[in-house]
């Protein structure tokens, strides 16, 4: 029977491909405090510049490929049944070749009604607006901001407490409820930890192997030791 590799990622294994962290840097998004582009808050005092800003996302996001860490997730999906589990916004693990990409904080290539958060559409161009629902509600970015609930989290845990091997790859471990996936792992996961800066994880119950390496680096070294343990 075929194991299952769940894998939590964030923006680390995308940072690669050319699309950067906020969190790497001074608290500011592509020069925007994430205050008013990424909270309800931000969205009620100036929709125009939250929208600009996704648009330049958007628009950013089809300049840019899958680098290698997306590339060997995809690849072992030849020797397990791989899920991912995602902070990412962008569509790069889909593009890579992952079947089972779960978005947590929403997808950048979709939109919702401001009034019904389950209306959503595909969206690859400029939001504005005026651009509406069926019943002429504004559309935002599908987008889970700061603040707001996170509609996929349960079936987030419900993917990790399947888990027979847990892999971190790219992420702080400091935004929740994210980062609090990996305790809903069984006790004898073993979980692996690819950062270039990790940090230590507390309480945690699992035998751990920490790869301190960039995302593409970490990955060639996780494919390796998961092969070799089949």
């Amino acid at each position: 029977m075929r194991k299952r590799l769940v894998v939590l990622t964030g923006a680390g294994i995308s940072a690669e491909s050319g699309i950067k962290t906020f969190r790497d840097g001074d608290g500011l998004w592509e020069g925007h405090d994430v205050m008013d582009v990424a909270t309800p808050e931000g969205w009620l005092r100036n929709p125009e510049l939250v929208l600009d800003f996704y648009n330049k996302r958007r628009q950013q996001l089809k300049e840019v490929t899958p680098n290698l860490g997306h590339e060997i997730l995809a690849q072992l999906e030849v020797h397990f049944d791989v899920f991912v589990i995602t902070q990412n916004v962008d569509d790069l693990h889909e593009r890579a070749g992952s079947k089972n990409v779960l978005h947590l904080h929403g997808e950048l290539l979709k939109v919702r009604s401001t009034a019904n958060p389950n209306y959503i559409l595909d969206w690859t161009e400029d939001l504005n607006t005026g651009d509406f629902d069926a019943q002429k509600n504004q559309l935002r970015p599908h987008i889970v901001w700061f603040g707001e609930d996170v509609p996929a989290l349960g079936e987030a845990i419900a993917i990790t407490k399947t888990a027979d091997y847990f892999a971190v790859i790219g992420t702080s471990l400091q935004v929740y409820p994210a980062a609090g996936l990996i305790d809903f792992t069984h006790p004898d996961v073993p979980v692996f930890y690819i950062d270039p800066k990790p940090i230590r994880i507390p309480n945690l119950r699992n035998p751990l192997e920490v790869i301190p390496e960039v995302a593409s680096e970490g990955m060639k070294r996780l494919k390796k030791m998961l092969i070799a343990g089949i």
